[in-house]
């Protein structure tokens, strides 16, 4: 009997094609998979550069037994995302490797740098596949610096990082 693949194994698929191909592995941008498929293209400014390199290294200094990078592909139920920053534990990131790649479950948090391209519909639509794909916590920095942190709601601090700076 035929297995039926998933949304989030389709989209897997689908990101090893983009992956392989010579003409997009080297593009500039942000690449991302719409839920159609479709390549969705972000081009960074400097400012959002540093912003990620800003969490990065903090996270990385407040939090032991894990890791944070930038630029962390998810294969969700609508499509390939790539979290500007992520957060995982050494656990997680086992549990992330077995589901394929790019992994279908969620580091434990994501992270979102809004820019002018970005509004809040997008956030949340984001918020909900990152949360969907396991995601303890999403955090989304908008344009003025400030630091928002949701689980199932917005929080005052995150649960995972509590010394982590509302405002970058």
């Amino acid at each position: 009997m035929p297995t039926t693949k998933t949304h989030a194994e389709e989209h897997q698929e689908q990101w090893q094609e983009i992956v392989a191909d010579p003409i997009l592995r080297d593009l500039p941008y942000k690449v991302e998979t719409n839920h159609r498929g479709q390549i969705v293209l972000s081009p960074h400014t400097t400012h959002h550069a540093r912003q990620q390199k800003r969490i990065q290294e903090t996270l990385d200094a407040l939090l032991d037994a894990g890791e944070a990078f930038s630029e962390w592909p998810i294969a969700t139920a609508g499509g390939t995302k790539q979290a500007d920053v992520i957060w995982a534990s050494e656990t997680r990131f086992e549990n992330m490797e077995a589901t394929g790649e790019p992994p279908t479950l969620a580091p434990e948090i994501c992270v979102e740098v809004m820019s002018a391209s970005n509004d809040w519909d997008e956030m949340e639509a984001k918020m909900a596949l990152y949360r969907d794909a396991g995601a303890d916590e999403v955090w989304v920095v908008d344009e003025t610096g400030r630091v928002h942190f949701f689980a199932d709601e917005e929080l005052e601090q995150s649960d995972r990082a509590p010394d982590f700076p509302d405002t970058l």
